[in-house]
């Protein structure tokens, strides 16, 4: 597995939670293993995973709750049901909850993994469909995608990783809000304080780079975010 695959497995049985969160980082994958579900709910807020493992039966919310909570921040994250209850009324809502997949316990660790990763080579294929943007132009600026390099009049800007990754996001949303948990999630992996910190030296950065065309600015949104303002379009 060339990538880390990071999983958060919502598990509040200490035997199983251990057996899976051990089992699942000898097979490559970055686990976290939350207990019960606002633990899960805090650590989908600061950091970003590739798939949930929800059980169903936890001590402060059920399962099917909680996915809607995590769907609620973020969309995208596909979710994995585990449960011992075996009614098929169970298994369809789970599905109609928006779940890639449904185990019944006792769980066999070997499909576990067999079963999460055939879903994320799916996903994998999906992203790799979607249309690739080589560049993105700003004004009278070019961000190039495939030389991560941002260009004035022809004249190359040196900028460093995190500065590329920022631009980016921000040009691929050019005059729309990209909220603060957005560009600190995807550029930093993390969405805290710290990170909130250097993200506006950061924004500062870019401001400076992007000053010889007047029509640009990066604006701060009070509270929520920033956005790539190109005046005229």
């Amino acid at each position: 597995m060339d990538k880390k695959y990071k999983l958060i497995l919502v598990e509040d049985d200490n035997s199983l939670g251990y057996l899976l969160s051990e089992y699942l980082g000898m097979k490559g994958f970055v686990v976290t293993w939350a207990k019960d579900a606002s633990e899960a709910v805090l650590k989908t807020k600061t950091n970003v995973f590739d798939l949930a493992i929800l059980d169903v039966m936890l001590p402060d919310m059920d399962g099917f709750e909680l996915s809607q909570k995590i769907k609620g921040i973020n969309p995208e994250l596909p979710f994995i049901f585990l449960t011992a209850r075996s009614l098929k009324i169970d298994v369809l809502k789970g599905f109609s909850m928006g779940a890639v997949d449904y185990l019944k316990k006792p769980i066999d660790e070997e499909e576990l993994v067999v079963r999460i990763n055939a879903l994320l080579a799916r996903l994998v294929k999906d992203e790799e469909q979607e249309v690739q943007v080589s560049e993105y132009e700003i004004g009278d600026y070019v961000l190039s995608m495939d030389n991560f390099e941002l260009k004035y009049n022809g004249k190359p800007i040196k900028l460093t990783g995190k500065e590329f990754d920022l631009l980016a996001l921000l040009a691929k949303n050019k005059n729309q809000l990209c909220t603060h948990k957005e560009i600190l999630t995807t550029v930093w992996d993390k969405n805290d304080y710290f990170n909130k910190k250097s993200l506006n030296v950061f924004i500062s950065h870019l401001r400076k780079h992007l000053a010889h065309d007047p029509k640009l600015s990066i604006v701060n949104v009070s509270r929520r975010g920033f956005m790539l303002r190109v005046e005229g379009e």
